[in-house]
């Protein structure tokens, strides 16, 4: 981090704040009057060109003001943000909303996006795995001489269905082989639990079980992963990012967002990074090239279940301006919440 005088630093955080507050450049004249003239307009001048030099300020005109590059905003975060605290009535309208949903997870989750909606007055976004409830029951149904079904009974009655293509004349046997064995080492597991167990597993009981039951269980691995790893992607408060705009520029960045929240495969994959993570990550525009062109920043944190793993992350999106002295504090909080009722369960 570039080390920067005291006097340096306040300029610095006058102008990041200015930006938070109308998005516009400020100048050195009004700098200076904000500072009841303490220093000069030439002095402040040479001060921006110091911290333009340093990338962390730009003029979007010749003769406008500065305003924060994406970098600056980064030093801003990192170094002088002053984080503050979520209020009393705030947590509790949290906890009450989340607490209420009982023990379905799609709910909980539901509402926690809708809730950072609401507190951020951003657009919110949850991923969480589509399907996380844990299985009773697994068989395998010869239906063909070439084709046999994979049955997946979940605890809450869900049923998954999949073909697999089998070598002709399989013996019944090694159909309750393969069914025995999965039963018994899945009990009450969840399916991305399950998935994770089973590769394990099969590395080091290749030589206690019959080959063709062990072909089967391996196919069956392939055809369930495609169910556990598809997850879903929760997006409430779009309407939120239209009721600060200012001029075109904002309308077009608005735009861009619109556009990027539309694109689910993308905002999985950097949702997905985020979740390897420890605690809240911040995006901050042109850092991820996802974001270069919608000029926005994605507050986000991971949160787990019951078992301490980390299924999903929620977060706010908006652009680089938004209040993250007060987002971040939200988001981190909105996560705990839920990874304690998910660990109540």
């Amino acid at each position: 981090m570039t080390s920067l005088d005291k006097r340096t630093l306040e300029i610095f955080k006058h102008i990041v704040d200015a930006f938070f507050e109308t998005g516009e450049p400020i100048g050195s004249k009004t700098l200076s009057s904000k500072l009841g003239h303490q220093l000069s307009s030439a002095t402040i001048r040479n001060i921006m060109a110091q911290l333009e030099m340093f990338g962390y300020l730009y003029s979007p005109h010749t003769s406008a003001g500065r305003l924060p590059t994406d970098q600056g905003l980064r030093f801003f975060i990192n170094g002088l943000l002053e984080q503050g605290n979520i209020s009393f009535e705030e947590k509790q309208t949290i906890e009450r909303i989340c607490d209420n949903q009982g023990t379905s997870i799609d709910l909980l989750l539901k509402e926690a996006s809708s809730i950072l909606a609401g507190l951020s007055s951003c657009a919110s976004l949850v991923i969480a795995p589509k399907t996380d409830q844990r299985i009773k029951h697994i068989e395998f149904v010869q239906v063909t001489e070439t084709e046999t079904l994979v049955v997946l009974v979940t605890t809450d009655g869900q049923v998954e269905n999949r073909i697999l293509r089998t070598p002709m004349g399989l013996p019944p046997s090694v159909l309750i082989e393969a069914s025995n064995y999965l039963n018994h080492k899945l009990n009450n597991l969840t399916l991305s639990e399950s998935i994770q167990r089973i590769k394990k597993e099969l590395i080091g009981h290749k030589d206690t079980l019959n080959n063709l039951a062990y072909d089967l269980i391996e196919k069956g691995i392939g055809s369930w992963s495609k169910v556990g790893e598809s997850e879903s992607l929760i997006v409430h408060g779009q309407s939120n990012l239209l009721n600060d705009i200012e001029n075109i520029q904002d309308l077009d960045r608005i735009r861009h967002i619109f556009s990027l929240l539309d694109t689910k495969e993308n905002l999985m994959s950097l949702l997905e990074a985020s979740i390897d993570a420890e605690g809240v990550q911040i995006f901050i525009g042109s850092e991820n090239k996802l974001f270069e062109m919608a000029g926005c920043s994605l507050v986000i944190s991971p949160f787990e279940n019951s078992k301490g793993n980390v299924i999903g992350a929620l977060g706010v999106i908006g652009p680089t301006r938004i209040n993250y002295g007060r987002i971040i504090p939200m988001v981190d909080y909105t996560a705990k919440v839920i990874t304690r009722l998910l660990d109540n369960n």
